[in-house]
């Protein structure tokens, strides 16, 4: 049948008084409204008031066709309104573009009015405000300091009053930020687009509820739960979320028991894991992500079999760790092997996520082995026991939600009763765990794998030392950083142990430097890290060596002890104390920091302040951030008050640039609660407070992607003032947007392009930090131009910044690797080179062959948590633009790319695992090749025409002569001398033409060896087709981490009790009775040799050059570190109270004429 080519004669029925008629009318025009809407758009009064019309039997009906007519006209509102009301006719299953459009209307709406009814439900935002800062900025002025600034902030849009925001998710608070179509009523609901009041209202948004419970019941029916999450997740309604994981977990129970239990994961774990991946990187709000994260640890606890590691991973962001140490002992308590094994899991998941602070809380509730090591770790860390205690009166803890004290007081009663009853294999069980929430076991592993697989290329050190001259200062530390870094945590300090002589080419601050550096080789060292920088260490009794060793030395021994200082704080705090140098103070400060690293210790922070008034600006920068790093996180308003005034009163830059990332650090992960003190920084008139005003914001917002964060950088980028404020605004952007790297190339494009060569630097190292062990090809296409840039400090940017992105990347996967180890190598070798792109240049080959080559930059853990360590290191290590030791903080961010498998016992048994994948995708790169010198070549002897024809004279003449003399006797001896005679004359003469020969010979030979090594592009794709897909590793391998989804653990005696993830993973043992077979801990024995003897520095000076020839470090009986004492301790010829130099021997001049 034809279909209508005009309206007028339906439109005309609708004005007839009989209802049938006006009946007929809508049904035709809903059939062909599609393609006659524009004749019917004028009437679109008419067929409303035939909805509004109670009487008129059909009203449903004409609230769909004006629906229809809406929505051609682009009115998406009113057409979702009107559709809702025509419910009846409104067929959800039928796909069509208007039923896609207004599900997805209807979907926004949902969200947006359950957004504003649950937005003044949680009460806890109100109960937990964070201390105000009452006495460090003025308020009300420009509105910096005022709580609301961050709404009325210079980067809010003219036609906006407050900021605008693109997702719910990342809005500032529960007004109206949504729609401007859509208003609050006082029942909650919108108005504007409804043609009706209340009662209008009411039944719309029934129908509405209606609406989105028939899409949940699709989903629910076609297992798409992670639709129904996302929905709840943002329209903040924790019931729909509760409803949605208890779903998912019930159709698991039916088909495990369809299936007799033969099942994989099942698609409730993986809702956990969706939900909790979404929870922490997508969630801007910290309100909304502890409201569910607390929700899904009450799923958890009440599931049967519930999902350990999911737990531990929400109790540290919680800062429950009542929780963590109940849950703890309830797997110790089972006794059963799997159990042991996921307790001790959890217990390694913990220690990668935790703080000192909260490590030290859960070890005090747990049961301990004896009542002596109890009071022995009471002893070295007795600020652990005041926190434990409740003495939080100062502190504002990590993130709201924490435990209240009656439940401290219950779990350390529970805790004491588990005490007595704990049977002798708990108690083995409790202190294993102890030990690894102190850390000692993980330091221990990792330690291990770096020195078993220790990949560092010594030519490429020793290429850089020779082309770069240790003269200069900056050249030496370049060279010394390089080291530290590809050996950084192997204990290989082979290269200081063969370079004594360009090791004592380094004076003052470069001999610090270089004394930290063993800090970083033997990071992870706990065993013996104290005795190897013994001989370093200042003395009471002996005289000390050269300050600057002595003050690198702490700083080494805070580095060693990283995040895990219990050991050595008293020590560092008492050489702190005494110190009278400000050198060695510097150096115990940055130690202190390093090794108290969020300790929250009151005591370290008050001996920290008493030598920050002393107004030195030399220790004052270390101070103010040793400052910082001991109350990582903590949010003490005590303590930046003090450092707020302190700024403020200082005339030292230094001390105020301290301070300022001191302030930063403070504030890390704390989100909203860090808005004032970022407004009152960034209205300072001092751009170094500004600076720092940056730097809070990132540290505060580390890792969200907060919108209104990334919006408030942009805008300082492109208008402060101050180019050091303006860098850092843009780097900072690597800070905000490091999980989700793809966003940032596209992001910084433009501003890679800035005429402020600043901005373009800022450009380049946001692309490193957010984009760091990716090889994101985005973020390589914008950095290889910038290794061109005119600027020589934006060329060393790009150069550090190629080399992070790159770490652990192998050149059959990512062909660049190869073509920027080529730049790397030239621009080193190159004279003319600008000394800060050389600078650069240094530090990317030691980034790029960090930890040997086993390690990569993570500033997350392997759980999806931040990396607090990682972090930290990354944003003091930003801070070499101003001080070179701080490049060390760089070796915090290295994270070991491995899989170390254990079993229950805590020991490593000989295990396999199998990559699904070819094998020369993970290879190591191979070692650079050492060129002799080679000899000039020899220019071809000119043969002339004369020359030829006597040549052919002589053999002639020669022939004849043998003819002759064939019946003579041959005794004479003759005809040999002229054979030999000839021969050399031939072969110099045709010289040059052999030399042709062998280089054509040469070059074959090249190629060969270009085949077999697989350099060649032709190769490489011949060997990939050849290669076979799987191999298999050894326990203790480097896995990569595009390697570990291509992970399988075969079947056979031992399985993981969870997926691969990196780093430790407990096996369970199912052949427990027969022996096993176990690696052996080489690194101990190695470290135990290596150490250095407590001997004088004369005694180690002369032994210097005795074991210098001496095979490998590996194989050595004095390490580097012992060897070097006699040249790093040297006190300098220019240090004040050292010896004079001696005075230049007189010389005789003689001039021209008396030479003649």
């Amino acid at each position: 049948m034809v279909g209508l080519t005009s309206a007028a004669g339906l439109v005309g029925l609708l004005v007839e008084p009989v209802p049938q008629l006006r009946t007929y009318a809508l049904r035709k025009l809903i059939e062909e409204v599609d393609i006659l809407w524009p004749e019917v758009a004028d009437t679109v009064g008419t067929i409303e008031a035939l909805y509004e019309d109670e009487t008129f039997p059909e009203r449903e009906l004409a609230a769909l066709v004006v629906a229809k007519i809406y929505y051609h006209l682009q009115e998406y509102n009113e057409s979702m309104v009107f559709a809702l009301a025509g419910r009846k006719f409104f067929d959800l299953d039928r796909g069509g573009e208007f039923e896609d459009t207004i599900i997805s209307k209807c979907v926004d709406t949902y969200i947006a009015l359950s957004a504003m009814r649950h937005s003044s439900a949680p009460e806890t935002s109100t109960q937990h405000l964070p201390p105000q800062l009452t006495t460090a900025f003025p308020q009300n002025v420009d509105g910096g300091a005022s709580t609301s600034a961050s709404l009325t902030s210079p980067i809010t849009p003219f036609t906006q009053s407050t900021l605008p925001s693109k997702s719910l998710l990342s809005r500032e608070t529960t007004s109206n930020t949504f729609d401007s179509t859509f208003k609050a009523t006082e029942n909650g609901g919108p108005v504007g687009g409804q043609p009706s009041a209340s009662a209008a209202q009411r039944s719309m948004q029934k129908n509405l509820q209606a609406v989105i419970e028939q899409l949940f019941q699709r989903c629910f029916h076609d297992g798409r739960y992670r639709q129904v999450a996302g929905i709840a997740i943002e329209a903040r309604n924790l019931e729909v979320l509760k409803r949605v994981i208890l779903r998912a977990n019930q159709d698991d129970e039916r088909e495990k028991d369809r299936e007799d239990g033969n099942g994989a994961t099942g698609r409730g774990e993986e809702l956990m894991e969706y939900i909790l991946d979404i929870c922490m990187s997508v969630v801007q709000e910290r309100g909304l992500r502890n409201e569910i994260l607390k929700l899904i640890l009450e799923l958890l606890t009440e599931i049967p079999n519930p999902d350990y590691f999911a737990i531990a991973k929400c109790v540290v962001y919680l800062n429950e760790h009542t929780l963590a140490s109940q849950i703890l002992r309830q797997l110790v308590e089972t006794g059963e092997p799997r159990s042991l094994a996921v307790a001790y899991q959890v217990a390694f998941d913990l220690y990668d996520n935790g703080t000192q602070e909260y490590l030290a809380k859960v070890r005090d509730e747990l049961p301990s082995a004896t009542e002596r090591s109890t009071a022995a770790e009471n002893a070295q860390d007795p600020q652990a026991g005041e926190e434990s205690a409740g003495n939080t009166t100062e502190t504002d803890p990590l993130l709201s939600g924490q435990s209240g004290d009656s439940e401290g007081v219950n779990s350390s009663a529970t805790a004491n009763e588990k005490e007595k009853s704990a049977s002798p294999a708990q108690s083995k069980v409790y202190e294993a765990i102890s030990t690894i929430l102190t850390g000692t076991k993980s330091i221990e592993l990792n330690l291990e794998f770096l020195y078993r697989n220790n990949h560092t290329d010594i030519n490429i050190l020793n290429k850089l030392k020779d082309s770069l001259e240790a003269r200069n200062s900056i050249f030496h530390n370049a060279v010394t950083f390089a080291n530290a870094f590809m050996n950084a945590g192997t204990t290989s300090d082979i290269f200081f142990r063969n370079n004594l002589e360009w090791l004592g080419k380094a004076v003052n601050w470069s001999k610090f430097t270089a004394t930290a550096a063993l800090g970083v080789i033997h990071r992870g060292n706990l065993g013996q890290g104290q005795r190897l920088l013994e001989p370093y260490l200042p003395r009471d009794s002996v005289a000390a060596g050269s300050v600057y060793s002595q003050g690198g030395s702490l700083y080494a021994l805070g580095l060693i002890y990283a995040n895990h200082g219990i050991r050595v704080l008293d020590y560092l705090r008492d050489q702190f104390q005494k110190a009278e140098d400000e050198t060695v103070q510097h150096g115990g400060a940055l130690g202190l920091g390093v090794a108290g690293m969020a300790t929250g210790s009151e005591e370290i922070y008050e001996d920290l302040k008493n030598r920050l008034y002393a107004d030195s600006a030399v220790n004052g920068e270390a101070v103010g951030l040793a400052m910082g790093l001991v109350m990582l996180g903590t949010g003490n308003v005590k303590v930046l008050e003090d450092m707020i005034r302190y700024a403020h009163d200082t005339q030292h830059e230094k001390i105020v640039r301290g301070l300022a990332m001191g302030m930063a650090l403070i504030m890390f992960g704390r989100q909203e609660a860090a808005d004032e003190l970022i407004n009152g920084l960034l209205d300072d008139p001092d751009p170094t407070l500004r600076y720092g005003g940056i730097m809070t914001l990132a540290m505060a917002y580390c890792g969200t992607g907060s919108n209104k964060a990334v919006r408030r950088l942009l805008h300082f980028a492109v208008s402060d003032v101050s180019d050091d404020v303006r860098r850092v605004a843009v780097m900072s952007l690597g800070f905000i947007l490091f999980r989700k790297p793809s966003n940032v190339p596209s992001m910084v494009d433009l501003l890679s392009e800035s005429y402020n060569p600043h901005v373009r630097y800022g450009a380049a190292m946001a692309l490193g930090i957010s984009c760091a062990g990716t090889g994101l090809d985005d973020a390589i296409d914008l950095l290889e131009p910038m290794l061109r840039d005119p600027t020589d400090f934006v060329r060393q940017g790009a150069l550090i910044s190629l080399a992070m992105v790159l770490i652990e990347q192998t050149e059959v996967v990512y062909p660049q690797v190869g073509t920027f180890r080529k730049t790397l190598q030239k621009i080193i070798g190159d004279k003319h080179e600008d000394a800060m792109a050389k600078f650069g240049c240094a530090l990317a080959l030691g980034i790029i062959d960090a930890g040997g080559r086993n390690c990569t930059i993570g500033l997350q853990t392997q759980t999806g948590n931040l990396n607090m360590a990682g972090v930290v290191g990354m944003a003091v290590f930003t801070q070499y633009w101003y001080w070179f030791p701080l490049t060390h903080f760089l070796s915090l961010s290295f994270t070991p790319t491995s899989i170390i498998a254990l079993d229950h016992d805590l020991e490593i048994p000989t295990f396999k695992f199998q990559t699904a994948s070819r094998a020369s995708w993970y290879d190591y790169p191979p070692e650079q090749a050492t060129k002799t010198d080679e000899a000039p070549e020899k220019v071809a002897t000119a043969v002339l025409s004369t020359t030829m024809q006597a040549k052919r004279r002589a053999r002639q003449k020669e022939k004849q002569q043998r003819r002759e003399s064939m019946d003579l006797d041959r005794t004479s001896s003759t005809p040999r001398t002229v054979y030999a005679n000839l021969d050399d004359k031939m072969e110099t003469d045709d010289h040059g033409a052999a030399e042709r020969e062998g280089k054509k010979k040469n070059e074959k030979a090249e190629a060969k060896e270009g085949d077999k090594d697989g350099t060649s592009a032709d190769s490489i794709k011949k060997k990939l087709e050849k290669e076979k897909v799987g191999f298999e590793s050894e326990n203790m391998s480097r896995v990569l981490p595009a390697q570990l989804k291509y992970i399988n653990f075969l079947e056979g005696r031992y399985e993981p009790v969870k997926k691969a993830t990196g780093g430790v993973i407990l096996l369970i043992d199912n052949m427990s009775s027969e022996p096993k077979d176990l690696l052996e801990l080489k690194a101990k024995k190695t470290v135990d040799r290596a150490a250095a003897p407590p001997t004088t520095q004369g005694d180690n000076g002369n032994a210097a050059g005795s074991s210098r020839e001496v095979g490998t470090s590996n194989q050595a009986t004095t390490g580097g570190a012992a060897e070097a004492v006699g040249v790093l301790t040297a006190v300098d010829e220019d240090e004040e109270g050292g010896e004079e130099a001696e005075l230049p021997r007189e010389f005789d001049y003689h001039s021209d004429e008396e030479m003649e």
